[in-house]
């Protein structure tokens, strides 16, 4: 078993091309029935502002899969301490053993992530597009507009966040980085106005954004819902849009945006679209979401991935 902390991940596993399409072929593997993927274990742990997942899958052929926990703790900024963190332990896939431990500290997690945005508007969202909408201004969306700009000609970002403070320093950040045009908005509503695609990163439990909000033909990436009380999009979005889809319907049912609603509607699961080779078909003033809740398929597909690096930079015998 081999032991590898967050330098070690972070000098081989980027947010990048290659990181984009591992991601993109998990999708796909899901999208035509190669994967075992059983449902999301979650628990709260309410005194502190809690929450703690567990993600696992298998992609049929692999040479691991991954095991993921993942804590979530709120109340951690206060502390000094980052809100996420996590590891992974990765066994093989043909005896069971533990191949290796991730103490990644939720990056891989938030690589994953940010990259399932970047697949949602690579199939979703307008050839075009180039201006985007972030609600919220945390760690997770920094990365999604850094995503973006391996799939679209991204120059202008338009940001609200409760904390005006946090929005700025988001503004200073993106600029710097990514040396994109950043537009800080007093709300959501007048973020979205311009927005091709619009990002909501929160982990609001009532809806942060509302149908007269999107503008005619734009597409909305939701990541934030990921357990049972979240919610950032308003019902009448899911059950107006013209098209919607989920990276798993089951999980969207349970811990995201489709949980309380009944809807007659057709649902499209992201890597049957991704596997299909085509972009969701779409007219150009067409309204577009994609709910996404984090699968264990994207877990596993980048700390396969991961660790064949790793053992490539490092060696077997490599313990750290």
């Amino acid at each position: 078993m081999q032991l590898f902390h967050r330098p070690q991940i972070e000098a081989v596993t980027g947010l990048d091309r290659q990181s984009l399409g591992i991601i993109e072929e998990a999708f796909i593997a899901l999208g035509r029935g190669e994967v075992t993927m059983p449902p999301v274990l979650s628990m709260a742990i309410a005194e502190n502002n809690g929450e703690v997942d567990v993600k696992t899958a298998h992609i049929h052929g692999a040479e691991r899969f991954a095991i993921k926990v993942s804590p979530g703790f709120f109340d951690n900024p206060q502390y000094g301490l980052p809100s996420l963190n996590g590891l992974m332990v990765v066994f093989s896939a043909k005896t069971g053993m533990v191949d290796a431990v991730l103490f990644d500290d939720g990056y891989l997690t938030d690589i994953r992530t940010a990259l399932a945005g970047a697949v949602s508007a690579k199939y979703c969202a307008r050839d075009d597009a180039t201006e985007v909408a972030v609600i919220g201004a945390g760690k997770q969306a920094r990365l999604q507009v850094a995503a973006l700009t391996l799939v679209r000609d991204i120059t202008t970002v338009h940001v609200w966040a409760r904390d005006e403070q946090q929005a700025q320093q988001y503004k200073t950040s993106i600029e710097h980085d990514l040396s994109l045009t950043v537009h800080v908005h007093s709300s959501a509503n007048s973020a979205c106005q311009e927005a091709d695609i619009i990002v909501t990163t929160t982990p609001a439990t009532k809806p942060v954004i509302y149908w007269e909000d999107i503008p005619v033909g734009a597409h909305i990436t939701a990541m934030g819902a990921d357990s049972p009380e979240k919610r950032e999009l308003a019902p009448e979005i899911l059950q107006r849009a013209d098209g919607l889809v989920v990276d798993r319907r089951t999980q969207s049912e349970t811990l995201g945006e489709l949980k309380h609603l009944a809807l007659s509607r057709h649902v499209e699961e992201l890597g049957k679209v991704v596997a299909s080779g085509r972009p969701l078909c779409r007219a150009r003033n067409a309204i577009t979401v994609c709910d996404l809740t984090g699968t264990g398929v994207q877990d596993t597909a980048i700390a396969n991935a991961t660790v064949a690096k790793l053992v490539a930079a490092y060696g077997r015998s490599a313990h750290t």
